[in-house]
């Protein structure tokens, strides 16, 4: 079976997808990613840049211009949908043609595409061929779905529903099972690298990962300013990663490149970050309590969730002080919850048992 994974070119779009296309390249399929802006490791699969003509920022811009009510609710990250929808839709318009390009050479069999690359549900839908939503965000996947190809740039479009959602979020997390959907637990993958020695062992005091988005924009809530500031009233270690500053810092933070995350965070003690989906889900597999900032687009619904299910809590990325980052090390009610969570997703099924399930769409 020839499968194609397409996923907008953004590494938080991307990564999600890499371990369900691992897993189908070791059941024995031919497996391609179809994105752009790939990491240096993507597991060894095959890549196809599709993302040339692709600039988020341009499309913010006019969709801005055109919707500034939802454009300045979104930068608050209380619009919903709404923003995320048009914004998307329009970027996908310029994946259509390099992605049916590569469609023709490659003659998938099926086509997986993540909840904002309806690109690859356009083609499918031209070829004939089965297709299937991968979520990667908080978000139900169907309702980022019915949001991206409800918009008025892909009205024109015949958009089929996919034939299989794959779920991703913990049960516990949504108040319950995505209807329909095919659970899958989340694998947390930062794009490969080296990680040095001492962060895969716990450290000498408790210590503190603190990352930030990968996207710079306005309400990107970058915490690392206020954790520098505030981190020598508190007796642990933070770690920040991949950080704007890196001179005079403090004796107990200390600063390193990018590295893989989900071979970092088991040995810590906590998780400071910008509230993206990717570092919610990747914290609670690991079962560390989080400090999250809410802001733009879907970060302050992912911050949200996690402090409704007690396994973190949310402060606005200037306001961070030492008396919350002393909560986050002390609160035993976050390290319980965020492990409760860590056990459920544990539970769920691998990428490799939902292989099956894309093979069956193909079989019949």
């Amino acid at each position: 079976m020839r499968i194609l994974f397409v996923a907008a070119p953004l590494q938080g779009h991307l990564l999600p997808l890499v371990p369900l296309a691992a897993a189908c390249r070791d059941a024995g399929h031919d497996v391609i990613l179809a994105s752009g802006g790939f990491p240096t490791d993507v597991m060894g699969l095959r890549t196809a840049d599709i993302g040339a003509g692709f600039n988020l920022a341009r499309s913010a811009i006019r969709v801005a211009l055109r919707h500034p009510g939802i454009a300045r609710a979104e930068m608050s990250g209380t619009a919903g949908q709404a923003m995320v929808g048009e914004l998307f839709g329009r970027a996908n318009l310029v994946l259509v043609e390099p992605l049916e390009a590569l469609a023709s050479r490659e003659r998938p069999d099926l086509i997986v595409f993540e909840p904002l690359a309806e690109a690859g549900a356009v083609v499918a839908g031209r070829l004939s061929i089965p297709s299937v939503l991968q979520e990667n965000t908080l978000w139900p996947a169907t309702e980022l779905f019915k949001g991206v190809t409800g918009s008025s740039v892909l009205a024109k479009f015949d958009i089929p529903n996919p034939e299989l959602t794959i779920a991703v979020t913990p049960a516990s997390l949504r108040g319950g099972p995505l209807p329909g959907a095919v659970p899958m637990r989340p694998v947390p993958f930062s794009g490969g690298g080296s990680i040095p020695d001492w962060l895969l062992t716990p450290g000498d005091r408790p210590r503190v990962l603190v990352s930030r988005s990968t996207l710079k924009g306005p309400n990107d809530g970058d915490p690392m300013p206020a954790v520098i500031a505030a981190a020598t009233s508190v007796d642990a270690e933070f770690v920040l990663v991949r950080p704007a500053k890196a001179t005079g810092l403090p004796a107990n933070v200390r600063a390193v490149d990018r590295i893989p995350l989900d071979r970092a965070l088991p040995h810590a003690a906590a998780f400071i970050h910008h509230s993206g989906a990717g570092s919610v889900l990747g914290g609670l597999v690991a079962g560390v309590p989080q400090l999250t900032t809410p802001g733009a687009g879907d970060r302050r619904y992912n911050a949200r969730m996690l402090a409704d299910r007690g396994a973190g809590f949310a402060v606005d990325a200037k306001a961070i002080g030492a008396a919350d980052l002393t909560r986050l090390l002390t609160d035993e009610s976050l390290r319980a919850a965020a492990q409760e969570v860590a056990i459920e997703i544990a539970e769920m099924p691998p990428p490799s048992e939902v292989v099956p399930e894309l093979e069956k769409l193909v079989r019949g």
